[in-house]
């Protein structure tokens, strides 16, 4: 399928029509994704542990699926959480409630954060996942997400975004103060116009666009074609 951008609202609306017209599950979409950005970091080469750092809507449900998958096939993975759990929805909340029932470290972000904290993890891990905001979201990240957002970028760790690069505004490419700067992306359906703005890959690095199992007459339709 050759799609060369999709907006955020493009892709709100082939989520919807994949879901609402077509029968799929929004589950299966979110599993096909976690499982497909899995793949493209065990292609690219997992050395060490693995740490995702998740929020609270549907990229930190991503989060959760790909570490199932990771440990699955025996990587060592941690997860981070910078929200309290119980704030979780839907599938997001459907995927960690089936995390949970595994033996995975999970780890909840408290505010303030101090030097010994959640995100100590950081320090040894091979590479670090960013599955904090999505497409959808807008300005600046919200405390404590921004602070978050610079421990990732401080820390050695390659940087793998889930999506877009939080902090990026994934429509026009605009970053924030606090933007992810990640090593690679790992974007759904088709890339996003704001990857393409000048100097918008420092942010986003390689970005590999991956199919979630979208029928290809979905996108056709958003696009009008």
């Amino acid at each position: 399928m050759n799609v060369s951008t999709l907006t955020c609202q493009q892709v709100r609306q082939v989520d919807r029509r994949a879901v609402d017209q077509y029968g799929m599950s929004s589950l299966v979409l979110m599993e096909n994704a976690g499982r497909g950005v899995a793949d493209q970091l065990v292609g690219l080469g997992i050395e060490g542990s693995v740490v995702i750092v998740c929020g609270k809507g549907n990229n930190a449900g991503d989060g959760f699926v790909i570490a199932r998958h990771l440990d699955l096939r025996g990587y060592r993975v941690e997860v981070v959480i910078t929200s309290d759990p119980a704030q979780l929805q839907g599938d997001a909340m459907h995927n960690f409630r089936i995390l949970q029932r595994t033996d995975t470290p999970m780890a909840i972000v408290r505010e303030p954060i101090p030097p010994n904290d959640a995100l100590a993890v950081l320090s040894s891990a091979d590479w670090v996942v960013d599955a904090l905001l999505g497409t959808g979201a807008r300005g600046e990240p919200r405390p404590p997400l921004d602070a978050v957002i610079d421990r990732l970028n401080a820390c050695g760790a390659r940087k793998l975004a889930v999506d877009v690069p939080s902090g990026l505004d994934c429509d026009t490419g605009q970053a924030t103060r606090h933007t992810l700067r990640a090593d690679h992306t790992c974007t759904f359906v088709a890339a996003k116009p704001g990857f393409f703005a000048p100097g918008a890959d420092q942010f986003t690095g390689q970005i590999h666009v991956l199919d979630i199992g979208v029928p290809r007459r979905v996108v056709e339709e958003v696009l009008g074609r």
